[in-house]
C-alpha cells in the first residue's frame, strides 16, 4: 500500500492507455495505476536512487495476473522528454513542479507529448501549509533539491491553462499530514528523534496501513480546510 495524491477514478484510465508519471520518484503513482488496469505505464525521474527503488518495489508483483499491462522506469530530465509528440494519453506530475526553477519549460513538454484529449493531473504543496513550513525552517526548503516555489492556485492553473489545458476538476489531500510537516519544521535539528516527531510519524503510518474509518472520514472533513496538497485535472485542449 502507498500515500497516492492523484485520484485515479478521477483520471479515469482506460485499457490501452498510455501513461507518463513524470518525476515518478519511488514508483508510488506509477505502480498503482500498473496495478488498477491494462495501462502502458512509464515512469520518469532523474534521481537513479528512487528509480532503482521503484524497480525493486515493482519486482513485487511479480505475480500480478497476466494482462496486457506493463510498466517500465527510465531516467531522463523533464526539460526535454525522450518521447515523440502525442506519445501520451494520462501524464501524472505529483509533488514536483515545486521543485524546479524554471517549471514552465516542463509543462511545455508536458503539452507537446500529451495527446489532444488527454488528461494531465498535477499536484503541488498548497499554498498555506507550505508556507508555515518555510517560515518554521529555512533548511526545509534550503537543502539541494527542495522547494524553490510556493504556488498559488491561480499561479499554476494560469500557467497551465495558458498551453491551452483546460481544468476540470481540482480537490486537496493529505491534511492529516500537515501537523506532521509543521512539527518537523519546528524541530528540524532532532527531526525524527524527537518523541513528538516520531509519534506522529508512526500514527501516519498506522493511519496508511490500517485506513480505520475515523481517520478517513477525518482527512475528508479537514482536506477543503488544511489539505496538503492541492491537486488538479485538466484536459489537452489542442
Amino acid at each position: 500500500m502507498s500515500l497516492e495524491t492523484i485520484n485515479f477514478d478521477t483520471l479515469a484510465l482506460k485499457p490501452g492507455d498510455r501513461l507518463l508519471d513524470l518525476g515518478c520518484g519511488e514508483g508510488r503513482h506509477a505502480i498503482t495505476a500498473y496495478l488498477l488496469a491494462d495501462v502502458h505505464v512509464v515512469g520518469l525521474d532523474i534521481n537513479s536512487g528512487d528509480l532503482h527503488t521503484a524497480v525493486t518495489r515493482l519486482k513485487d508483483f511479480d505475480n500480478k495476473p497476466a494482462t496486457a499491462a506493463t510498466c517500465g522506469f527510465i531516467r531522463a530530465s523533464g526539460f526535454a522528454l525522450p518521447f515523440a509528440d502525442n506519445t501520451f494519453d494520462k501524464v501524472i506530475c505529483a509533488e514536483v513542479l515545486e521543485h524546479i526553477p524554471h517549471y514552465r519549460d516542463v509543462l511545455q513538454e508536458i503539452k507537446r507529448v500529451l495527446k489532444p484529449g488527454g488528461t494531465f493531473a498535477a499536484s503541488v504543496p498548497r499554498y498555506f501549509p507550505e508556507w508555515i513550513c518555510w517560515k518554521l525552517s529555512d533548511a526545509y526548503h534550503a537543502a539541494e533539491g527542495g522547494h524553490v516555489h510556493i504556488f498559488r492556485t491561480s499561479v499554476l492553473t494560469d500557467a497551465i491553462q495558458s498551453l491551452r489545458m483546460r481544468r476540470f476538476r481540482r480537490h486537496w489531500a493529505h491534511a492529516l499530514h500537515v501537523p506532521y510537516w509543521w512539527l518537523r519544521c519546528l524541530l528540524w535539528r532532532e527531526g525524527e528523534q524527537h518523541a513528538l516527531v516520531n509519534l506522529y510519524h508512526r500514527l501516519l503510518v498506522w493511519d496508511l496501513m490500517q485506513q480505520p474509518p475515523l481517520t478517513r472520514w477525518l482527512e475528508h472533513i479537514l482536506n477543503p480546510v488544511m489539505g496538503k496538497s492541492i491537486v488538479m485535472y485538466f484536459v489537452n485542449e489542442q
